[in-house]
């Protein structure tokens, strides 16, 4: 644990590349960049679910017109460590900390190029539900076998 935060709570150390399972880059736009000049807040919460779900995507695990099990987000969260700005890549690392039988805690850390310490990190919560009612449904199998292979815990 590090410096108190506002709220006088301990504050985690920064997490690492070594933290993650797998990472994917992500270009910054223009566009989001904010009048303070940096990349403004809202905006990670794309790259979180970017990060997520083309991974979900490109394994085949995911089709967001035609899946019968699709993830909707009960609960997200970030930290914020360091600024990025446009024009500068990222790269988003994704772990499952937690594996339920119909949600998974996905967690992401975002770093600039060749940096070893995050400069942001947060979480989505997605409960997996039939697509057509909406109802919560055990994970795939073939997910929660790949899902399996991203758990990894963080190292304090």
């Amino acid at each position: 644990m590090t410096k108190d935060t506002a709220a006088g709570e301990p504050r985690s150390a920064r997490g690492k590349r070594g933290d993650y399972a797998v990472f994917r880059a992500i270009p910054t736009r223009w566009m989001d960049n904010d009048a303070y000049g940096h990349v403004n807040n809202v905006i990670y919460y794309s790259f979180f679910d970017t990060a997520v779900n083309a991974t979900l995507i490109e394994q085949g695990l995911l089709d967001p017109a035609t899946s019968p099990v699709i993830g909707l987000v009960v609960e997200t969260g970030c930290r914020y460590s360091a600024p990025i700005s446009f024009p500068e890549s990222i790269e988003a690392g994704l772990r499952v900390a937690r594996l339920g039988s119909s949600s998974v805690r996905y967690e992401i850390g975002l770093f600039k190029q060749d940096e070893e310490l995050a400069v942001a990190e947060g979480h989505f919560v997605h409960v997996y539900v039939d697509s057509a009612e909406r109802r919560p449904t055990p994970l795939p199998q073939p997910m929660r076998a790949f899902l399996a292979t991203l758990v990894k815990e963080r190292a304090e």
